[in-house]
């Protein structure tokens, strides 16, 4: 580490009903927009935030704010494995609850993809620099190359560099290259419960700043889960297998298969003092659909790129003009599910305090009509599930940022024995509200069988029917600490690997 200055469910089995919620693509934000899609490095996959401790002082209660971007990266992906963009600024976005505007951003800049190596005259950027042999230590002589960053504060006209020349954690070559990720078969060790638990790499590249704040960034697990390859597949029925349970609600036997499984995603992350936020008078009230009236903040992610970029004959590359944005993400499923094709690209470019003009693709829920139109035989598509006047959908969506409440005490992290995917929905409250989406959004949480649940249950919520896609948890257990994501998977030890299924 380096220093630097609910109530009871009622639950109801209808087999149409999980036909139809089946028919959706439901990755969280993996292939959002047409655009975005062409730009894997610049991709957003998923954004949490919830109120946790410091990971070396639970007394110091933080916004822990956890952001995924590049999807589906193969983890024997090498020799160079992925690297963060260079000419892109990836930012976290802390803002007014209610409107969506920004109080305060965090931007994160990486050095160069092609930054001089230790030794350039070597195909390997890992086990080799000037010493070959296994990496036992972040920049150490056998790390050919070592990606830094650093990071800017904004807050209304301030602009303060917080943090430079901060180590990005390598990638898991394999057990002969990267060993201190792995156990002694070259299997990723995951589920850390404390930071002494965590790998070196890891603790390494946990860094204090000198106002409080803690950084993370590296290659980790993709944390999202969901049977989107069995959706695909014409409704593969192992999706809505129940075993013949009628108790078990819909999806809810874990027959599904994780279409996410063995890839890796590349993160970045942030603990903020909540005292800090408090003391900037950040916090400000919004309804909560569920709760009423809450203090909180707001929460997105953003990725921008430089409006021109040209390159020479001689290899160089010039950036020049303003930061353009091309991607963005708040609340899961939203862009991804909701937004029709229209708007994809334009939301990406907009700033949530726009977010009204996407509030109709909340309020007629396409899904709820599909679900109706298809399965139900309805000929409008208007019944029985409600279409239109979804409220309830644009209270959790518009406008898309995640909403903490900041008043709780810490949530619970999936690992403790009261953790509940499902949040509220399955009885795991925190100071009486939901732990977990839509109160923010923890690892763990299934939100999947959430926003399905909901589409299914609202506006009115009379009776709650539970609905999901039979992918109940992660294919590896998160880290009970900061940064929280698993442990990436191995390069040479992976779900492709003959006898090696993870």
């Amino acid at each position: 580490m380096k220093s630097l200055v609910a109530t009871p469910i009622r639950k109801c089995l209808i087999i149409t009903a999980s036909l139809a919620v089946g028919a959706v693509a439901l990755a969280s934000s993996h292939s959002d927009a047409p655009l975005i899609k062409q730009d894997p490095q610049a991709n957003l996959t998923d954004v949490y935030g919830f109120i946790g401790t410091k990971y070396d002082d639970p007394s110091v209660k933080m916004l822990n704010v956890v952001v995924n971007v590049r999807p589906f990266s193969e983890p024997g992906d090498g020799p160079h494995y992925e690297r963060f963009a260079d000419d892109a600024r990836y930012s976290i976005h802390i803002t007014n609850p209610a409107t969506g505007a920004s109080a305060i951003r965090y931007d994160f800049f990486f050095s160069a993809v092609d930054g001089a190596p230790l030794n350039p005259d070597t195909i390997l950027s890992y086990g080799l620099g000037t010493e070959a042999g296994p990496i036992m230590q972040i920049g150490d002589a056998r790390q050919n190359f070592v990606q830094t960053y650093s990071v800017v504060r904004s807050a209304g006209d301030s602009k303060d560099l917080i943090g430079e020349g901060l180590l990005v954690a390598p990638p898991n070559v394999g057990g002969r290259v990267t060993p201190l990720y792995n156990d002694a078969d070259g299997r990723a060790v995951s589920g850390a419960a404390d930071f002494a638990s965590l790998d070196a790499y890891t603790q390494q590249a946990i860094t204090d700043l000198a106002n409080g704040m803690v950084v993370f960034a590296g290659p980790r697990d993709d944390s999202f889960f969901g049977d989107v390859p069995g959706v695909f597949n014409l409704l593969d029925p192992r999706i809505i297998d129940n075993n013949g349970d009628p108790n078990d609600g819909l999806g809810q036997d874990g027959n599904g298969v994780d279409g996410f499984k063995g890839f890796n995603v590349l993160t970045f992350a942030i603990q903020i003092p909540v005292a800090d936020l408090e003391a900037a008078g950040v916090p400000a009230t919004f309804e909560n659909v569920f709760f009423g009236e809450q203090t909180g903040v707001g929460v997105y992610a953003s990725v921008s790129r430089p409006q021109v970029r040209e390159l020479t004959n001689d290899g160089r590359r010039i950036n020049k003009g303003s930061w353009i944005q091309i991607n963005r993400l708040g609340n899961p499923l939203f862009n991804e599910t909701l937004v029709a094709l229209r708007d994809k690209d334009r939301y990406n470019r907009t700033s949530p305090t726009g977010d009204e003009s996407f509030a109709t693709w909340a309020e007629n829920s396409e899904l709820a009509f599909l679900i109706n139109f298809v399965l139900f035989g309805d000929a409008t598509g208007q019944a029985p599930l409600q279409t239109t006047g979804r409220t309830d959908l644009v209270n959790i969506f518009i406008p898309d940022v995640l909403r903490v409440i900041t008043t709780t005490d810490p949530v619970r992290l999936e690992g403790d024995p009261d953790f509940n995917r499902l949040g509220f929905l399955g009885g795991d409250k925190t100071n009486g509200v939901s732990s977990g989406w839509p109160n923010g959004r923890r690892l763990g949480d299934d939100v999947v069988d959430i926003a399905l649940t909901a589409i299914a249950s609202g506006p009115t919520y009379g009776t709650i029917t539970l609905v999901g896609d039979n992918v109940e948890e992660n294919d590896v257990p998160y880290n009970q600490v900061f940064p929280y994501a698993a442990t990436p998977h191995s390069g040479s030890f992976n779900r492709k690997d003959p006898g090696r299924q993870i």
